[in-house]
């Protein structure tokens, strides 16, 4: 339990460290290529948000999917990708294949579509390489480069207000 505490304020400290450096960098290029975080205990069904993406005019095998599982034992079969807390250690170091890949991925724009402040997520959009970060939170306005602060249930709402500012920041 001690140990626990410890590698989560390890963890809180190193992802502060890159959010007070950061230097938000958004450049002009136009959204084709999207990254998505889940929260398996708030949102389950990424259809609605694969089809926010169609509607957009983004191709399916252009967006992809990765959810925060708090067991690894209880994991879904109709999700693309999958991650723990196991799988964040000291220090900001994360292993496991499927999350290595997604934040390494340099994605236009990544949609961490989570309500609830939770370490694992905020680690995961923090290390992303993508160009554009939207949120659905403000807990910690620092993550993200745009929010729209809603309820993840909330996936008409999400969309009306994804391709209005999409539009206006020319993204789309």
């Amino acid at each position: 339990m001690f140990f626990k505490r410890l590698k989560k304020k390890s963890n809180q400290k190193y992802i502060n460290n890159i959010l007070n450096n950061r230097k938000a960098s958004v450049d002009e290029r136009s959204i084709k290529y999207v990254g998505v975080i889940f929260n398996h205990n708030e949102f389950k069904n990424y259809d609605q948000i694969r089809h926010v993406f169609k509607e957009i005019g983004i191709n399916e095998n252009k967006v992809k999917f990765i959810t925060y599982i708090d067991d690894a034992k209880s994991r879904p079969n109709g999700w693309d990708a999958y991650f723990y807390p196991e799988n964040f250690g000291w220090k900001g170091k994360i292993d496991g294949v499927d999350l290595i890949d997604f934040v390494n991925e340099p994605f236009d724009a990544l949609i961490s579509y989570y309500q609830h402040d939770n370490l694992e997520l905020n680690m995961a959009t923090t290390l992303s390489k993508a160009n554009f970060k939207i949120g659905i939170t403000n807990k910690d306005e620092r993550l993200y480069d745009f929010i729209i602060n809603i309820q993840p249930n909330q996936i008409n709402v999400f969309k009306n207000e994804l391709i209005k500012y999409l539009k206006v920041f020319n993204k789309i």
